[in-house]
């Protein structure tokens, strides 16, 4: 199964996701910042998995812009799973979290989801992760890419 790992960060805390997630997938996934993904590199993969920090609410603004310039064409039909940081707050509940906007997009164009969106957990804003958060990460992959 051809698998990408798409991802953005800002301290360093979402790449530690994807990267433990591209570790236990295996020889045909690969792990790739956001924003050095060409929209076409979509059109030969079996499952997206995209995640980011939360920034108020949302995606940070290159997963943001790669989402917006994803033709519908390609998001139409395409596997997905999407994924966060954050830092669990009363406040940000009310804002939202960036996987679940990241799957709302991808979901309203025709994409499939193949998991709920999921939520990993900083300590604070700038990290580090909560213990447990990377094994948590590499077990959510595996079922995500059975």
């Amino acid at each position: 199964m051809k698998i990408l790992v798409v991802y953005d960060t800002v301290h360093g805390n979402t790449q530690k996701i994807a990267d433990a997630m591209g570790g236990v997938l295996g020889g045909d996934a690969r792990v790739v910042r956001a924003d050095q993904v060409d929209p076409r590199q979509l059109d030969s993969i079996d499952l997206l998995v995209i995640g980011s920090p939360t920034h108020g609410g949302k995606p940070t603004e290159p997963v943001q812009k790669l989402l917006d310039g994803l033709p519908d064409a390609t998001v139409e039909g395409l596997r997905f799973a999407s994924f966060d940081t954050r830092v669990p707050s009363r406040i940000a509940k009310i804002f939202g979290y960036a996987a679940d906007k990241i799957s709302k997009n991808l979901t309203s164009r025709g994409g499939g989801n193949v998991s709920s969106p999921m939520g990993f957990f900083v300590s604070g804003t700038k990290g580090p992760l909560k213990d447990g958060e990377l094994e948590r990460a590499a077990n959510w992959a595996r079922e995500i890419a059975r």
